[in-house]
């Protein structure tokens, strides 16, 4: 049996630089506290509170503890959030993804001056919660997630809007959500903001699904990157599973497999990627 593994598996540039700075903090000796989970690895988060890192997710708590270092996670802060931990008098470590960041400044500075903006990706996740979070409140912003929202937006015609994507969101999908709104004929700007790691990602996943007999993706199950490259491997490759560890593989497949293809989002860690591909190996 021929194993394929997606090079792209695992954490991205974004996640590693978040979870390097938390563990670069803790060898510092402060109490460390992040904001939200520093990524979407129930794992990587577990490991951290044993090392004393504290997650806390309201500005509320920040006056409660008074000292220490508060690390902003890799999916960003609202505006309101960011400003309220700064004036914590704690010591900020700012761990956002530098290209969320750059969606902060894009929607931030459009929306100032009047700009509709519409952020295309899941509403409940706290990447496009904190988007939404640096749009002018006196401008409309508006989230749109699938097509029946695309086709149910409405603006003036005279309305000059800008259009950004979660930077996980699956790319072909970004690409019809706003071919809809382009043939409503308005004024929009569109930036996509899609991570390029998350395309490549995406587009192996693709790739080796449609080549394999078992396909096996591995994340957290609160990670929407995953659960996207699951849904495009699915497309793919029926027998196509969704893991968070090896603990979740029956011992040995149901039928002959000859090629088994395995890739991960980007907040999973390379042992447990290990950890799955050798269980594969030896069990099936």
């Amino acid at each position: 049996m021929e194993i394929i593994l997606a090079k792209t598996a695992g954490f991205c540039f974004g996640v590693k630089r978040a979870v390097d700075t938390v563990y670069s903090e803790i060898e510092n000796g402060n109490r460390i506290y992040t904001y939200g989970p520093i990524i979407h690895n129930d794992r990587v988060v577990s490991d951290l509170e044993k090392k004393g890192v504290t997650v806390i997710d309201d500005v509320r708590e920040l006056a409660r503890i008074g000292n220490g270092t508060v690390i902003i996670r890799s999916h960003g802060v609202s505006k309101a959030e960011f400003d309220a931990i700064e004036r914590s008098g704690m010591k900020v470590v700012d761990a956002t993804c530098p290209f969320v960041k750059k969606i902060h400044r894009i929607v931030e500075k459009d929306s100032s001056e009047g700009k509709r903006v519409i952020v295309i990706g899941s509403r409940l996740h706290p990447e496009v919660a904190g988007i939404i979070g640096w749009c002018d409140p006196q401008s409309a912003a508006t989230v749109i997630e699938n097509e029946d929202e695309a086709n149910a937006f409405e603006a003036d015609k005279d309305d000059e809007i800008t259009v950004v994507s979660q930077t996980t969101f699956r790319a072909a999908k970004f690409k019809d959500l706003v071919e809809i709104l382009r043939k409503k004929g308005y004024n929009i700007n569109v930036v996509n903001t899609i991570c390029n790691a998350t395309a490549e990602r995406q587009e192996e996943a693709r790739s080796i699904a449609a080549s394999v007999d078992m396909m096996i993706v591995i994340g957290d199950s609160k990670s929407s990157n995953t659960q996207k490259l699951y849904e495009i491997c699915s497309r793919e490759c029926r027998n196509t599973l969704y893991v968070q560890t090896k603990d979740n593989l029956e011992t040995g497949p149901k039928g002959s497999l000859q090629r088994v293809g395995i890739t991960a989002g980007a907040s999973t860690p390379k042992n447990i990627i290990e950890e799955v591909q050798n269980y594969v190996r030896i069990n099936f």
